[in-house]
């Protein structure tokens, strides 16, 4: 057990080297980015523990900050993608990369915290932006290829695919935080704070993921519809049209009741629950 712990932690250890050898490539391309510059100020704390000899007693410290780096370098490598544009050739390779870079915490956590909650490991927040990030980078992927109708029509499947992935992940952010229950004897002097909060809704993150689980289930249903051959009831498939609906109405009640004259439009919202429902 103990030759097994050791064995994961040079893992660990292994993986945070490589990522400085990655951060110091990228960073020859934008010296100046902040995420990047974020990611190599972490490294060098974390790769200085290492070559201390420091005892991983804080194993939930040293997990927190190597996640913080894969979140940071990931992030600038996503925004190439989108600069430019999600090239055929190269993005679905590079999307594949990103989102198992971005499992990556998880995983080590499995291996090195076994017994332990990911949640309790990591915290909250950076596990609902792992969900975050991965959803997001599908749904803004989507969004590119949806405006591709003829990739579609020869793609249609991984299309769809795309879209069940995106859209488990977002939801899986939805629920790293129990709703709060205006019963549980938790007082609110703010009637409206307590009605979003009652919904799970604890960041304008959390409505924005509303809206992309929306209209990723739009696509998903507009290319279903198109092709009976992807309709086929299937244990693991996403009932796109209920998901969408259901989400869609709780953006819509919560941004035109409490979080009125917040900016948060609803036109969208409607027009895609007009054709759902």
């Amino acid at each position: 057990m103990a030759d097994d712990y050791r064995r994961q932690g040079f893992e660990l250890e292994r993986r945070i080297f490589e990522l400085d050898i990655k951060c110091l490539s990228l960073r020859s391309e934008k010296p100046d980015d902040d995420y990047l510059q974020n990611a190599s100020t972490i490294l060098e704390k974390l790769k200085s523990f290492y070559t201390q000899g420091g005892e991983s007693s804080n194993l939930s410290k040293l997990l927190q900050d190597y996640t913080q780096v894969i979140l940071d370098i990931t992030f600038f490598e996503e925004n190439k993608l989108v600069d430019q544009e999600f090239p055929e050739d190269t993005s679905p390779f590079k999307i594949q990369q990103l989102l198992q870079d971005l499992t990556e915490p998880e995983v080590l956590v499995a291996k090195l915290a076994s017994g332990q909650e990911v949640q309790s490991v990591l915290g909250t927040e950076l596990l609902e932006c792992l969900y975050w990030r991965r959803g997001a980078l599908l749904y803004m992927y989507c969004y590119t290829l949806h405006q591709r109708k003829q990739w579609i029509k020869k793609n249609k499947d991984a299309f769809l695919k795309c879209i069940q992935e995106g859209v488990r992940y977002l939801m899986r952010m939805l629920q790293v935080r129990n709703s709060v229950k205006l019963n549980d004897g938790v007082v609110f002097h703010d009637s409206a704070t307590a009605s979003i909060l009652s919904e799970g809704i604890f960041s304008d993150t959390h409505l924005l993921t509303m809206m992309y689980i929306g209209e990723m289930c739009f696509w998903a249903v507009k290319y279903e519809d198109c092709n009976s051959d992807t309709t086929e009831r299937k244990e693991d498939h996403l009932q796109f049209r209920d998901i969408g609906t259901q989400i869609l109405n709780k953006y819509v009640l919560a941004c035109e009741g409490p979080l009125q004259g917040q900016g948060w439009n609803t036109e969208n919202a409607k027009e895609i629950l007009s054709i759902l429902q």
